[in-house]
């Protein structure tokens, strides 16, 4: 995958974010950090249409970008939205007394974050709303620096807390100074830092 595609991959992964289902845009990322592309592309075109996700235009030709066969019949499938959808969540700084203990995980993020070449850790908690494919959780934002490959930080972030803690909770690694999309930017307005570089 040339320098074009990667980055083309991680803007897909942060468009659909909250969109697709958590696992599906988890393993997307994974296997595009490990230079899966093709089971990447097949695994995003597949859910898509099984999740009954829209994608804009712009979306649809950053995708069509990723495949390794432009004439591939799934690519016809993708359903076309004018605009992508506002975010089918509520976030806040702090969860319902039912949530689980953010406290094992903030460490575990913390600790791996200036391995990773992040500047700053902050958590959301996320509540969806009626037509939301993802239930409730907490939400990592952790903004790296501009030359941070984003899917290798994604994926080691990832890894350490499923090795130490068995949580597969959603992690948004993002550049500095870029547009986020919706999703994104209204986890950060409402999330709490947790960590910061020195």
């Amino acid at each position: 995958m040339d320098v074009a595609q990667y980055a083309a991959a991680t803007e897909v992964a942060r468009r659909l974010a909250g969109r697709l289902s958590d696992d599906v845009v988890a393993v997307v990322q994974a296997q595009y950090a490990a230079g899966e592309r093709e089971l990447a592309v097949a695994a995003l075109l597949l859910n898509l249409v099984a999740e009954g996700v829209a994608v804009t235009a712009q979306e649809a030709a950053l995708i069509r970008s990723l495949s390794p066969d432009p004439t591939d019949p799934a690519l016809a499938d993708l359903a076309l939205a004018d605009t992508a959808p506002a975010p089918a969540y509520r976030f806040s700084p702090t969860g319902p007394p039912e949530a689980p203990d953010p406290t094992p995980v903030d460490e575990v993020i913390a600790t791996e974050a200036p391995l990773v070449g992040a500047r700053r850790v902050r958590r959301a908690w996320r509540d969806p709303l009626p037509d939301a494919p993802n239930r409730p959780t907490w939400v990592y934002l952790v903004q790296v620096a501009p030359e941070v490959d984003e899917l290798r930080a994604y994926s080691t972030l990832t890894a350490h807390v499923w090795m130490r803690e068995q949580e597969k909770w959603p992690v948004e690694v993002i550049a500095d100074g870029g547009l986020l999309p919706p999703y994104q930017a209204a986890a950060v307005t409402a999330a709490r830092q947790i960590w910061v570089a020195a």
